[in-house]
């Protein structure tokens, strides 16, 4: 693992923290890595997903997440010994139309019946800009819940984490607020919606994009920061994730890059460690080599493309045994390390 010195933490006033990113980097560990990071600091921190797969509960090995905010995991102590709680809460548009309509219009029996009906349903699916509606508000709600809530069991959180949808919909999704304060000129729904927007477009509110050392999703990255700064929305960070270690030095590469490798002194050095070593092995080996310079050459133009981003850039590394609660601890101490947290 890499050694990162202690830092104090990029955004230490944001409250909202939005991780999106494109389909296969990461993203929702990214997120889950970095609940538990603030929880580390002695946060009680929300963990929020949208999209209806349960991923949270996959990655926590938790039964899976009704419309009901539930503890998940404590975070690591810190210096002073007090360490934080992560909660999580997948929320689903029909409910939280339904917690809106009692919220909001005291709607509690009729909305259910509502539910009954179908029109919950309708309502939702007919307008998908509807959804984006409810989801953002929920965690509006969350964000800037009173001390005790508006209920005695509910937490007040001091950071919330949503994993966001991916970076192909997450202005539109972010911003879908924006729209219906344009179109409700006055009344309940253009102050909810203005609200929103008020906390989305603040300093409280970070949006962080996820990406691999790829083309595309590092296209998708920059055309995401585009549009979200063009929209007025706060970008925070981007976290590189999945990367490869970096073994070889850039001469060594450059070397297998140009053919330019010593193959008498690759076969000395296999026959002293006791290899059976013949020609087609050593040709093998390097073969991957000269596979494995040119992929780390390619990663390296990515990564100069995400830097002209001039953003802050975090990088977490591809662990082989995959995504359990101690590979999240690990990815967690990191994204501290390295001041997202």
């Amino acid at each position: 693992m890499t050694a990162y010195p202690d830092r104090s933490p990029d955004w230490p006033q944001v409250g909202l923290h939005v991780v999106t990113g494109k389909g296969g980097t990461g993203k929702s560990t990214v997120a889950a890595a970095l609940a538990l990071a603030l929880a580390t600091t002695g946060k009680n921190v929300l963990l929020c997903e949208v999209e209806g797969r349960q991923g949270i509960a996959k990655m926590f090995d938790v039964d899976p997440l009704p419309y009901e905010e539930r503890r998940i995991a404590k975070g690591a102590p810190d210096e002073s010994g007090r360490a934080g709680q992560v909660f999580a809460l997948h929320i689903d548009p029909e409910s939280a139309l339904l917690e809106y309509l009692a919220m909001y219009y005291r709607l509690g029996r009729a909305g259910r019946a509502l539910d009954r009906f179908g029109v919950i349903d309708f309502a939702t699916t007919i307008a998908p800009g509807v959804r984006d509606v409810l989801l953002t508000g929920k965690v509006y709600e969350a964000v800037q819940r009173p001390r005790g809530g508006r209920k005695k069991d509910q937490v007040q959180y001091d950071a919330v984490v949503l994993d966001a949808p991916p970076t192909g919909r997450i202005g539109q999704f972010l911003n879908v607020n924006s729209e219906l304060a344009g179109l409700a000129k006055v009344g309940p729904v253009k102050s909810q919606a203005d609200n929103i927007m008020n906390l989305l477009r603040s300093p409280r509110t970070a949006v962080h994009l996820v990406t691999i050392l790829e083309e595309m999703p590092v296209q998708e990255t920059s055309d995401a920061v585009a549009e979200l700064r063009a929209a007025g929305l706060p970008v925070g960070g981007v976290v590189v994730n999945l990367v490869r270690p970096q073994a070889l030095s850039a001469a060594s590469l450059a070397q297998v890059r140009d053919d330019a490798v010593d193959l008498t002194a690759i076969t000395s050095q296999l026959t002293r460690a006791k290899v059976d070593v013949d020609a087609e092995l050593v040709a093998s080996l390097v073969d991957e080599g000269r596979d494995h310079a040119v992929r780390r050459q390619l990663e390296d133009e990515q990564r100069a493309l995400v830097a002209a981003e001039d953003l802050p850039t975090y990088e977490l590394p591809r662990l082989a045994a995959g995504i359990d609660r101690g590979a999240l601890l690990e990815l967690a101490q990191l994204l501290r390390q390295q001041g997202l947290a």
